[in-house]
């Protein structure tokens, strides 16, 4: 192929300096070294790269076509090399974090913000997960580590976790449900009438779980927390919500209510296979790990 790394950097060397004698000084080569690349090139591809009948060179249209797409070029391979270059130092090309629907994203994208910092390259892809969803996707590897898992893992083992505190829930209602009016503390009898929003299990394969949901309860199932918090606020149904979320500015107008017998807290953990150890996924277990991190979500434990 006519067209080179070598002969891109040249290109992308001339056009910055201005002329072929200081792009030669930059790149320590011989002016006549760089012409002669360039007249092959424009021999090879059979085009005029540089218009050169004024007192400098000027890059034609093809020229600065050439240009435009040789420097994403330049890019792409100066990256793959940063890459390459980390992977052989333990650094993951990718690494997907899931977290669970229930915890806040802020910190986590605080988190990401301060690995941006290290100047790896390690591609971050973020998903949302559900209940026994999350520990299928670590189970399938389609995600590299959990933020939150919850409940037991999936048998046969092969995974570590760290736990990152207890979240309590409340249970609360509209300002015109029926139930926001009720003086004693809602039995088991009086909520099952009423619709439960509960935010749908992600798994695809494991069997579904479900939290807060009484057997025969009416249910509207729902994609996420926001979707949740919305229904709730309409009065569309009734349930828990993570008491930072109800706490916050965005769960106003939503009335609190006292449930006989339940104390309801869940454990979150951090969630892993046993057999990774690549230097991305253990700076997110050991930054996530700080209490700091999830600070007025849950009491570390």
């Amino acid at each position: 192929m006519p067209l080179t790394l070598d002969t891109l950097a040249i290109l992308d060397a001339i056009a910055r300096r201005g002329s072929f004698a200081r792009a030669a000084e930059e790149l320590n080569r011989a002016p006549s070294s760089l012409t002669y690349a360039v007249q092959q090139l424009e021999a090879d591809l059979d085009v005029l790269v540089f218009d050169r009948s004024g007192h400098r060179a000027r890059l034609t249209p093809a020229g600065q076509l050439l240009l435009d797409d040789g420097r994403m070029l330049l890019k792409a391979a100066a990256d793959t090399e940063q890459r390459v270059r980390q992977a052989a130092d333990g650094w993951e090309p990718m690494l997907t974090l899931a977290v669970n629907a229930i915890l806040p994203m802020a910190p986590v994208l605080d988190c990401i913000a301060e690995f941006d910092d290290l100047g790896q390259k390690t591609a971050l892809r973020v998903r949302t997960e559900v209940l026994a969803g999350a520990w299928e996707v670590l189970l399938s590897g389609d995600a590299d580590l959990v933020i939150g898992a919850t409940g037991e893992a999936p048998p046969g083992g092969g995974y570590r976790t760290r736990i990152l505190g207890a979240m309590e829930f409340v249970f609360c209602v509209a300002p015109t449900h029926p139930l926001a009016k009720a003086s004693a503390p809602l039995t088991e009898q009086d909520l099952l009438p009423h619709r439960v929003v509960a935010i749908s299990d992600t798994a695809r394969k494991l069997p579904l779980r479900s939290a807060g949901v009484l057997q025969r309860q009416p249910r509207l199932a729902v994609p996420d927390m926001a979707t949740k918090l919305q229904a709730q606020q309409k009065g569309l149904g009734v349930g828990n919500v993570p008491r930072w979320l109800f706490e916050s500015s965005e769960a106003r107008d939503l009335v609190a209510k006292d449930v006989a017998g339940d104390k309801r807290s869940e454990s979150l953990y951090l969630a892993w296979r046993s057999g990774d150890s690549g230097r991305a996924l253990a700076w997110f277990i050991q930054r996530l790990s700080r209490t700091d991190v999830f600070e007025g979500v849950f009491d570390a434990v």
